[in-house]
């Protein structure tokens, strides 16, 4: 049965306006379906139904292509905006005139692997006392509160893949696979874009990702995506002044963070500044997780020894490691969720008295990025919050109560700032390290709620 389309426009010739679209892809632009997205946008439709992990900033070929356009006419999305990066997305569901429904990473992947195997809803553990859980049923299984969620079936799905033979059958490379196999099975027209069409027999069985059975359609790519927003993306490593004097810098923070973690451990980063402290776990027995599916990276990489195929949840190009595995997002989030990891290190905007995490919206709960965070947070055993003391406007991030949206309830272990190490004692915050040159009343000074210090801390 052939599938091969002779050009995406080909591909898309049954797309019409009200359709539900799918978009897989992770981090960077290199594992989007470019061609197909430009395609979509050059043939007009409107009052679509964009589901995807995010939408990009403007320019980049990726969902935010089609909202820009004005052909999007509602949302659901783990990221539908991003502090600092104001998008068209933006003004459109603050106006109402895009409606927009946030989804956990993992809960999207699981909503969507669900409808590709016929099963309607089921109970979950994310997002319990968040605003997601607004309006859901709520049942316990074990003693545990679980939200009920429904599955996501959709008209298309567009995926990027390495190749397809003329049947259909997908092989895919590296951390490339993240949604594409969910998405694919949710939906009733699975397109994917590949950079090579080869003959039948020429994709050894065992690398096939997607059996042509679910897929409908094959396009090679005919747009590269955009090089130049490929590079790592580099954090900054100037130290803040508080009181006149200079605070860890972020690679120090990643350092000290690093030593917390144990020997033998399976250890997922956030994005932020979390992603560095794969910088310093070189030469340790430690396996370094993400989301979009790989187990076994190391540092980031840059210029020659550049995968595109291998990058961290952040779209950060990464060093494969020797025993390296990937896998898809669906995998990634049952180690998550089931407690296979030993410890996660996010970010966050507050962290208060109650070990509340607040990361993924500055107020308004339909803009944010929940990311992967609340699926993390609900498998964890350690929760290591990795923050500035204070914001940019010199506000305190550890509060007595958080004034953000909630991504966890009662969940933090250890925070690190650029001022201390803290851990969380039976309910109180114990300051275990102090930047050089700080006392432990400064940082009490520079801290919105009540802090013990450890014995022979200086």
């Amino acid at each position: 049965m052939e599938k091969v389309c002779a050009s995406p426009e080909e591909a898309l010739a049954d797309l019409e306006d009200g359709a539900s679209i799918a978009v897989s892809g992770f981090g960077t632009s290199y594992g989007f379906a470019c061609s197909l997205l430009v395609a979509a946008r050059d043939k007009g439709v409107r009052n679509l139904t964009l589901v995807s992990n995010g939408l990009g900033a403007v320019g980049q070929l990726r969902g935010m292509l089609l909202v820009a356009s004005g052909q999007v006419s509602k949302l659901i999305v783990s990221f539908s905006s991003r502090p600092g990066m104001r998008t068209p997305a933006d003004d459109l569901i603050e106006s109402g005139d895009i409606e927009v429904e946030l989804v956990p990473q993992g809960i999207l992947v699981e909503r969507m692997r669900a409808a590709g195997a016929g099963i309607p809803a089921f109970y979950s553990p994310t997002g319990v006392g968040t605003p997601i859980a607004e309006g859901k049923e709520v049942r316990y299984f074990n003693g545990k509160p679980h939200i009920l969620e429904q599955a996501l079936p959709v008209d298309y799905a567009f995926l990027k893949a390495y190749r397809a033979d003329r049947l259909g059958n997908v092989e895919m490379r590296g951390s490339s696979r993240n949604f594409n196999p969910a998405f694919a099975k949710a939906a009733r027209h699975a397109i994917v874009e590949v950079d090579e069409i080869v003959d039948v027999g020429e994709i050894d069985p065992e690398r096939v990702g997607l059996p042509t059975i679910l897929v409908s359609r094959v396009v090679k790519k005919t747009v590269e995506p955009d090089q130049a927003r490929l590079a790592p993306r580099r954090a900054a490593d100037k130290p803040r002044d508080y009181n006149g004097k200079p605070s860890w810098t972020r690679h120090e923070m990643a350092r000290r963070t690093a030593e917390l973690l144990e020997e033998g451990s399976y250890v997922n980063l956030g994005t932020g500044i979390p992603t560095l402290v794969s910088n310093y776990v070189e030469g340790r027995n430690i396996t370094l997780h993400g989301e979009n599916g790989i187990l076994g990276y190391g540092r980031m990489v840059e210029g020659d020894e550049i995968d595109h195929d291998v990058f961290n949840a952040s779209g950060q190009f990464v060093e494969a490691m020797p025993g390296v595995s990937y896998f898809d997002s669906v995998a990634s989030f049952e180690m998550a969720r089931s407690g296979k990891l030993h410890a996660v290190v996010l970010g966050a905007y507050q962290v208060d008295a109650a070990g509340n995490l607040a990361n993924f919206s500055l107020g308004d709960p339909r803009l944010g990025g929940i990311g992967g965070a609340m699926d993390l947070v609900a498998g964890k055993k350690q929760l290591i919050i990795m923050m500035e003391h204070r914001d940019s406007q010199g506000r305190a991030k550890l509060v007595q109560k958080s004034q953000f949206p909630l991504t966890g309830v009662d969940c933090v272990d250890v925070v690190v700032t650029d001022l201390a190490v803290l851990r969380r004692v039976q309910g109180d915050y114990v300051v275990e390290q102090i930047a050089d040159g700080f006392t432990f009343d400064e940082i009490q000074a520079l801290t919105d709620l009540p802090l013990k210090v450890a014995a022979g801390v200086k």
